[in-house]
């Protein structure tokens, strides 16, 4: 017969092992690894001021206009704007979608990143892959692949941070994974959708597509909690994630 004090022994054993395993799926390299060193004490430190926990979940918005990533963290079931960065580039693309293979277009729509989508040797410093083509894309016959958020400051349309840039972020989303995050959500926005940027743009071809986004957009705003995305007759739809 097994004591009360074994159980509890093998109970927190298993927990381990799980914990062990799961960590295990987050990918890493001696380059991550020294990153993540080098700017985690400072990044640490900036949570703390911010009153936000190192390890929490987290959710990136991209505004592509004005070239800025920002990081949201959670904290008490809400999402709080730790930072923002500066996008280096993101090609010779221009506001819109991507929809084909070549077209040098970086893409916007809303995409989710796991801990398989780290790449800790990229050819570009240290890099996320953004899950394009997403089901959306698929369904609306877009092509293409393998677009990040990557550092060196090069890009043929990924978005592409200084590599201290994506160090940093690099850093905060892994440190989400280990805190028990299965995967965070990324959504990339032309500009900042509010009443007057969707005036300004209203002749665009992409204003039917935009207003799609926007909807996301707003919900996102008024929740400060991102929406779960799903697709329907070749639209994206919203409904609360929690």
């Amino acid at each position: 017969m097994i004591s009360k004090c074994t159980s509890i022994l093998i109970f927190f054993s298993l927990i381990s092992s799980f914990i062990s395993l799961a960590e295990s799926k987050i990918p890493s390299s001696l380059r991550s690894r020294n990153a993540i060193q080098r700017v985690q004490p400072n990044l640490k430190c900036e949570f703390e001021e911010k009153k936000l926990q190192y390890g929490a979940p987290i959710f990136i918005r991209v505004f592509k206009e004005s070239k800025e990533l920002e990081v949201w963290v959670k904290s008490d079931g809400k999402f709080e704007l730790f930072k923002t960065y500066e996008i280096c580039t993101y090609g010779s693309g221009t506001l819109g979608p991507k929809t084909r293979q070549g077209d040098g277009q970086a893409p916007e729509g809303f995409y989710f990143v796991t801990p398989q989508r780290l790449n800790p040797v990229s050819n570009f410093h240290l890099s996320f892959n953004l899950g394009y083509p997403n089901k959306y894309d698929r369904i609306n016959k877009r092509t293409g692949g393998d677009l990040m958020v990557h550092g060196s400051c090069v890009s043929i349309g990924c978005y592409a941070m200084t590599d201290d840039g994506i160090e940093k972020i690099y850093a905060i989303a892994d440190a989400a994974f280990h805190g028990g995050q299965s995967f965070f959500r990324v959504h990339i926005l032309p500009f900042k959708m509010n009443k007057e940027n969707m005036e300004k743009h209203k002749e665009s071809k992409w204003i039917e597509f935009w207003n799609n986004l926007k909807e996301g957009y707003d919900f996102f705003e008024k929740n400060k909690i991102p929406p779960n995305v799903e697709v329907s007759n070749k639209k994206y739809i919203f409904e609360s994630s929690e």
